[in-house]
């Protein structure tokens, strides 16, 4: 499988983790696999980097291709075949396209797909030459162990999966203290357990009552974040 590719779903897993519940296991997996390899970590970085606007001249730019050109040559065949089977392992599952295709397409030898290729370099330098933009909300202020530095990418696509009220809302958010949040937190917290309690004494679905049991034990066992801060203030109003 291509590397664009299994960058794709490593990417759509992360950003699926926040609503499955699995973003501790998923960016451990992440680092193991990932970040202490230090081929694969360039890999993946120079994956990144060829995606970004950076308002370079076209000379400038057709250096930086050709550079990455050389450095993947010299990185590829540094990692084992089993890194890439443990990859496939975690996320070949997913569904996704291949947001890298044209990456892909610039790093393939495929003498067949010279067209292809030629046509993806160009792809490539018109995206280097352009300038970037800027984003509207500051993802720095992201209190979440390793959040920014493992999945900063991920983070700016889950904030484009929320509705401009609730970007304000997580926005209003990022700029308060951890202290004050913090003793917000836990004043929340007893709410909703208090408001799924209560749903249980009026529910006899036996489905029902395990999924209200399992939030409650999901609520009581998280600690406080603010991206959690924030999830448990939409759960509590949804209740």
């Amino acid at each position: 499988m291509k590397f664009g590719l299994l960058k794709s779903k490593i990417e759509k897993c992360l950003l699926e983790s926040y609503t499955n519940d699995t973003l501790k296991r998923d960016l451990f997996v992440f680092r193991e696999l990932i970040t202490k390899n230090k081929n694969l970590n360039k890999l993946y970085y120079l994956y990144d980097e060829l995606s970004k606007n950076k308002g370079l001249n076209e000379s400038v730019a057709n250096e930086f291709i050709n550079e990455s050109i050389t450095i993947y040559e010299n990185t590829i065949n540094k990692i084992p075949k089993s890194i890439f089977d443990e990859l496939q392992m975690w996320v070949g599952h997913i569904k996704t396209s291949n947001s890298y295709e044209n990456v892909d397409n610039l790093f393939s030898t495929n003498i067949l797909k010279l067209e292809s290729k030629l046509e993806s370099k160009k792809i490539i330098l018109e995206t280097l030459k352009k300038t970037e933009e800027k984003e509207e909300i500051v993802l720095e202020n992201i209190s979440v162990n390793d959040m920014v530095n493992v999945a900063n990418k991920t983070v700016k696509n889950y904030l484009k999966t929320l509705s401009e009220n609730e970007k304000r809302k997580l926005e209003t958010i990022l700029l308060e203290s951890d202290e004050k949040l913090e003793i917000k937190y836990g004043v929340i917290k007893e709410d909703v357990i208090e408001k799924l309690n209560d749903l249980k004494l009026n529910e006899s679905e036996s489905d029902v009552l395990s999924k209200i049991n399992e939030t409650i034990k999901k609520v009581e066992s998280e600690k406080y974040d603010k991206l959690n801060y924030f999830k448990l203030q939409q759960l509590n109003k949804s209740l």
